[in-house]
């Protein structure tokens, strides 16, 4: 049902060179670029994550409550994409384990927000 995610920013060029390092880390690159945004993702048949400045002119805020989540293979891409975005510059909103109980949907996540305030997490569903 989703096509793709927008979280704004307020220096476009740092932006993409931090997304292209961070999602790099799990082997996605750029799928769509224009003068006002960028987008990464693994396939066209797939949801991507993309930047951009805001349409209107006014400066890039991020949302309180607002998060988009990437979704990944293994625990250690997890803890690859949180580590990275820690290295990057980013911001820790919750380092890298299971979120309630183990087992067969057991939920493995990292938080962390980009450097322009936004917030994403990083999961995976399934058993370690």
């Amino acid at each position: 049902m989703i096509g793709y995610t927008l979280v704004g920013t307020n220096d476009l060029d740092r932006a993409k060179s931090f997304y292209d390092a961070l999602f790099g880390e799990i082997g996605v690159g750029r799928m769509m670029e224009m003068e006002q945004m960028c987008a990464w993702g693994g396939s066209w048949d797939r949801p991507m994550f993309g930047v951009t400045r805001p349409y209107d002119g006014q400066a890039a805020t991020s949302g309180n409550g607002t998060m988009m989540a990437v979704v990944v293979d293994t625990r250690d891409k997890v803890d690859r994409l949180h580590g990275k975005a820690l290295a990057l510059g980013g911001k820790d909103e919750g380092g890298p384990g299971v979120r309630g109980e183990e087992g067969e949907q057991a939920f493995y996540a990292g938080y962390f927000r980009d450097l322009d305030g936004n917030k994403l997490c990083a999961f995976r569903i399934g058993p370690a």
